[in-house]
């Protein structure tokens, strides 16, 4: 199942306690060591946008504490970094942050917009001091250490909007996943009827990765099907691959009831490219309709390829669309 938000608790290692030790007898005066300081936790940006899936079974996590002082003045061993890796494309917004006893904070928003990005998010504890620190010409024999500080705990809400070259988008049953399939090997669920695609689906075709965004209904915006859940994937989208079912009656209103949700939701999100995909074209037996239908949809947007599964030609023509464009640049269809 594909993730995309979640909320985690996170905290830096437990700093180790100082000990109380005097080597081999009291009057050799006190030899106890300090602790070692907690681990550091970080996130790390991937190109593995599943990874949100791991907070389906954990939603805590905690870098190593630091280990305790030895005798003979020894410090313990600092605790081990944690490192979380998170898919490009992810927002932290911090809810609640614990630094220290009795200061709390919130407020933070972290961005992960590129691969191999990594940012320190709660520090290690401080080791606690050994008796061996707290000696001195009146108290030659202290019978006392600290214990080590606790790392900072923060909770943070994880968002994640896909940074996908392609987004396929358009009304429930227009032959997205089917597309997706056949376009990267994906294996999307596929099936006649609305809403099949229940989470965005991904796929990669000659490197680029390309979205299947669940079927957008009128009113989304405001949250009605699957609404804002998967809008907000189309925001970091570069091209849009707007699929219309061939079997429609009404093509210009199927279009145009996508790009007013488009519009309702974000306004700039009708200026992102786009290119429209009369898919399902093998169900018009009659040439002459299909073209009818192919000179309508020109005239809401010239970039148009008609299309089908089975359509072997005009899969390729597709794919070599895809790994032509890029992010900074877009090549029209014709």
């Amino acid at each position: 199942m594909f993730i995309d938000e979640s909320t985690i608790t996170i905290s830096g290692g437990h700093g180790g306690a100082g000990i109380v030790s005097f080597g081999k007898m009291e009057k050799s005066g006190p030899d106890g060591g300090n602790g070692g300081r907690g681990g550091d936790l970080w996130v790390e940006a991937t190109s593995d946008l599943t990874l949100l899936s791991q907070f389906q079974v954990e939603t805590e996590f905690a870098a190593e504490d630091g280990h305790s002082g030895g005798k003979k003045k020894r410090t313990g061993k600092d605790g081990a970094d944690l490192v979380i890796r998170l898919p490009v494309g992810t927002t932290l917004t911090e809810i609640e942050t614990v630094r220290q006893p009795g200061l709390v904070t919130s407020g933070e928003t972290i961005e992960l917009t590129s691969v191999g990005q990594r940012v320190l998010i709660s520090k290690g504890g401080i080791g606690g001091r050994g008796n061996y620190e707290f000696r001195s010409p009146r108290r030659t024999t202290p019978r006392f250490a600290q214990s080590g500080l606790p790392g900072e705990k923060r909770i943070f809400h994880v968002n994640l909007k896909l940074i996908a070259d392609f987004g396929l988008i358009g009304l429930p049953n227009a032959g997205k996943s089917s597309l997706l399939n056949e376009l990267t090997n994906a294996n999307a669920k596929v099936g006649n009827y609305s809403f099949t695609t229940l989470t965005p689906n991904l796929g990669i075709c000659d490197g680029r990765v390309i979205a299947d965004i669940p079927g957008l209904i009128e009113g989304a915006h405001e949250g009605r099907g699957l609404g804002i859940k998967f809008l907000k994937h189309i925001e970091k989208v570069a091209v849009i691959l707007h699929c219309i079912s061939a079997e429609s009656q009404d093509l210009a209103a199927d279009y145009n009831t996508v790009r007013e949700e488009l519009a309702l939701f974000k306004k700039r999100l009708l200026k992102k490219p786009e290119v429209l995909l009369l898919t399902k074209s093998d169900m018009v037996e009659d040439h002459a309709e299909l073209l009818d239908k192919v000179e309508l949809l020109k005239r809401l947007n010239p970039n148009i390829i008609t299309i089908s599964i089975h359509d072997l030609d005009a899969i390729e023509k597709l794919k070599s669309i895809v790994k032509k464009n890029t992010r900074s640049n877009f090549l029209p269809v014709n």
